[in-house]
């Protein structure tokens, strides 16, 4: 059995955490666990106030990836522009999906659900856990587009939010 390549994560790089959205490896260390000798990312997510410690080895397996590259991102906001497609199942199963697709870490399906759970004003209210799940993928999405751009969230935000009422238009 080989071992496993090394990612190219280095100190001080954004990355994406599937569960999490983007953090920071803020340094790169060793511990003893269970006897084992590990080396860890340590990744700080700034907004959530949480250090997280994953095994370099295991990163990539993880899902742990770098931020997306800008053409993904123009790619994930022209996803935003479409249509929103709702599917006609039961909300607990569209819940779970839109879940999973959040979780997933992949810019381009956490922008269908912004896409799909966005409402304009004339439209009929959400309810709370549509909302919540609205608001994750929104802030996952305009995080990741903060870190690859270059600006801060409020910047991103807008961005995200020109696009989404542009489309209501």
């Amino acid at each position: 059995m080989t071992k496993a390549k090394k990612p190219e994560f280095r100190p001080n790089e954004f990355v994406v955490y599937p569960a999490h959205g983007v953090g920071k490896i803020v340094s790169i260390e060793e511990q003893e666990i269970a006897g084992l000798r590990l080396e860890l990312f340590v990744v700080s997510f700034e907004k959530d106030k949480m250090t997280l410690r994953v095994p370099t080895h295991r990163a990539t397996e993880i899902g742990m990836r770098p931020l997306s590259a800008p053409d993904v991102v123009s790619k994930a906001l022209d996803t935003l522009k479409g249509k929103a497609k709702v599917k006609r199942a039961m909300w607990s199963r569209r819940a779970q999906e839109y879940e999973q697709k959040i979780n997933s870490g992949d810019l381009l399906s956490i922008a269908e659900v912004v896409r799909d759970l966005h409402r304009s004003d004339d439209q009929r209210e959400q309810s709370y856990s549509e909302r919540q799940l609205y608001e994750a993928a929104l802030e996952r999405l305009t995080r990741e587009v903060a870190a690859v751009s270059g600006v801060d969230e409020a910047g991103a935000a807008k961005q995200v939010g020109s696009v989404l009422t542009s489309r209501a238009a």
